[in-house]
């Protein structure tokens, strides 16, 4: 996590679980002049556009006498989705069994992008299957991983 997503982590997480809401992760997007900071916000039954909205509404006056980001920038506050980034060392577990895609900022092997079966999570390290093959991966290396959604089209049908 960077020092910048770190600190705006500490300053609105507090809030953020005041409203009754997950701080699922925060994304920091420099595309260009204007960056964007992203919310990903969850809750037990799910996430609204209302819910967004309010949050979006605590968290800019937060931002505004705080101002942590100097300049124009974009707010969005958005639900993690079913394909939701894993921002967190805590998030990993909670997959063990399931497909990701994880992209390191080291090779591994050779190889920076892994799409297989999470199939181990510990406190520095995941293990993940591809292709009938194990490898360890480190949590400091990964630069983004996202898992896939869980689709039963048979849910249902018994």
């Amino acid at each position: 996590m960077s020092g910048k997503v770190a600190l705006l982590t500490q300053l609105l997480r507090p809030t953020v679980e005041s409203m009754g809401y997950l701080l699922w992760g925060i994304e920091l997007i420099s595309p260009g002049r204007r960056p964007t900071l992203r919310l990903y916000i969850d809750a037990e039954l799910g996430v609204t556009l209302d819910d967004c909205a309010e949050v979006s509404h605590q968290v800019s006056g937060i931002l505004d006498v705080e101002d942590p980001i100097k300049g124009e920038y974009t707010l969005e506050v958005s639900s993690p989705g079913v394909d939701r980034l894993l921002f967190h060392p805590e998030h990993y577990p909670l997959y063990i069994g399931e497909m990701i895609d994880v992209r390191l900022r080291l090779p591994v092997e050779g190889r920076r992008r892994f799409k297989g079966n999470l199939v181990a999570a510990e406190q520095e390290k995941i293990v993940i299957e591809v292709d009938d093959q194990a490898y360890e991966l480190p949590l400091r290396s990964i630069d983004r991983a996202r898992a896939h959604p869980r689709l039963d089209i048979n849910r249902g049908q018994e």
